[in-house]
């Protein structure tokens, strides 16, 4: 008997009380948990998108337009990439070209940056998940420039990725990303940037804004 069958036959074992008309979705699975990610749901979001290395700033819906400006000036950008349906009252003018879609692979990787708003963002995972919607634009969009400024709004922070999930539309094109674009060789040294931006900024807006 080799290998392969002892571990058939004890599957075979373990399914001899399940009824042969049985199927997998005639058996309810608990999607309950528990979260760990405290109260402070913003702040817990702030600290581990930190962590992945992205650059992260606060600002109210009064400052919004005026941070990211400061965040593209800072990057010298010359030209940006702003998907279809940004909010408008936070796109600000500047020295940059503004592309819009449609736009070929030739002028994606040409582009030196890209503004996005998100579906949601995770505090726990300290991750942000765009689904194509307004602001976002498709996928390559966030991959090709090596610069990603992404707008989250303070209410769009859950605790965890199932709160994540229950929001989204699994038929939708889905792009988590937490922190910069990184990789790293057999030696463990990191490489940022190889598969999509090298640097990621992070635009928070809430109500008002953490003092300290």
């Amino acid at each position: 008997m080799t290998d392969r069958d002892t571990v058939l036959g004890r599957v075979r074992a373990a399914l001899t009380d399940v009824p042969a008309d049985e199927n997998p979705e005639h058996v309810p699975v608990p999607r309950d948990h528990s979260s760990h990610a405290g109260t402070d749901l913003i702040a817990l979001f702030v600290e581990r998108v930190t962590d992945y290395r992205a650059h992260v700033v606060e600002a109210t819906a009064a400052t919004a337009a005026e941070a990211v400006a400061g965040l593209l000036t800072a990057h010298g950008l010359r030209t940006l990439v702003v998907p279809p349906e940004f909010p408008e009252e936070l796109l600000p003018q500047g020295p940059w070209q503004q592309l819009t879609e449609p736009l070929s692979v030739a002028e994606l990787e040409a582009a030196e940056g890209v503004l996005t708003t998100c579906a949601v963002a995770i505090a726990v995972t300290g991750t942000l998940v765009l689904d194509a919607g307004p602001g976002q634009g498709r996928r390559a969009l966030t991959l090709l420039p090596d610069y990603h400024l992404c707008i989250v709004r303070a209410d769009q922070i859950v605790d965890d990725v199932p709160d994540a999930i229950a929001l989204l539309d699994p038929g939708r094109p889905l792009t988590f990303v937490s922190g910069p674009s990184a990789t790293s060789d057999i030696e463990l040294d990191r490489v940022e940037g190889v598969h999509g931006p090298r640097t990621l900024d992070v635009l928070v807006i809430r109500r008002t804004v953490a003092k300290g």
